[in-house]
């Protein structure tokens, strides 16, 4: 019983460090998008005037 609650611990862990990393990736992404979005944007600015 002790290698089950080790092993169930251990695949929580994993997930969680799972989830923690794809939280990560996903915000720099955000912050990545809204740079490209900015740039877009001064751009366009530019080119119509």
């Amino acid at each position: 019983m002790p290698y089950l609650f080790a092993a169930f611990s251990v695949v929580w862990i994993v997930i969680f460090l799972y989830a923690l990393s794809i939280s990560r990736r996903q915000r720099e992404l955000s912050q990545e998008v809204e740079t490209l979005r900015r740039m877009t944007e001064e751009r366009m600015k530019a080119q119509s005037s």
